[in-house]
């Protein structure tokens, strides 16, 4: 969901702004997601790269998340959608843990939409964990180095019991994965486009929906 800062310095505002107007795109987003039958949707929320910013501009963004976490949770429920998250957990503000944790536990029984915040989130990350906590495991006894397979390591990883990605959008014209899900989207499609994520819309979900129907998916057959 990459353009929030962009789009605010366009129009002569403070960064904050545009994370502001990002987030009512995530509702709309999201949605128009369960009115499509979507299965699960995945939106990158907070990188572990993102604490370099400006401690202002941080604090600001856990605190919007903290809150619309909480603002949300009726509209999850009204619409069957369940919360998830994926990342390194324990390094966020306890009042968002919290949020996390309630809202996890109130929508853990939906059947709908797995909806899911990468926070404080990063795919390199994401696999060393794997790989020591998999190491551990065979060091321990509990597994062995010939059952190492693709489908066991996926299963030390933050997405397991996720579905496998279909598409993956890009705002902002970005040409890049910036560490995210390196190893979840080798044979995903990938759409790119140049609008900002506070202006990205229904429409815009659909036309890449339509595009990623269009094309001929071969797996490297």
């Amino acid at each position: 969901m990459d353009g929030n800062g962009r789009w605010a310095k366009s129009k002569g505002l403070p960064r904050v702004v545009g994370h502001i107007q990002g987030v009512g795109v995530v509702r709309k987003i999201t949605e128009a997601c369960v009115k499509s039958g979507i299965k699960a949707l995945t939106l990158y929320t907070f990188s572990t790269e993102n604490w370099k910013r400006p401690k202002e501009e941080v604090n600001a963004l856990m605190k919007m998340l903290k809150d619309h976490i909480g603002k949300e949770l009726p509209s999850l429920k009204k619409n069957n959608i369940k919360f998830n998250t994926i990342g390194e957990f324990d390094a966020l503000p306890a009042d968002v843990r919290k949020a996390i944790n309630s809202a996890k536990a109130e929508t853990s029984s939906n059947s709908g939409l797995i909806l899911t915040l990468a926070l404080n989130y990063g795919s390199r990350a994401e696999i060393l964990n794997a790989v020591k906590n998999i190491a551990i495991d065979v060091r321990s006894g509990k597994l062995r180095v010939e059952d190492i397979k693709e489908k066991l390591f996926e299963g030390y990883l933050y997405t397991n019991g996720l579905p496998e990605i279909d598409l993956l959008i890009r705002t902002s014209g970005e040409m890049r994965l910036s560490n995210f899900l390196l190893w979840q989207l080798s044979y995903s499609e990938i759409y790119v486009t140049e609008k900002l994520w506070p202006d990205f819309t229904k429409s815009d979900l659909e036309t890449a929906i339509k595009e990623f129907s269009a094309r001929q998916r071969r797996f490297g057959g």
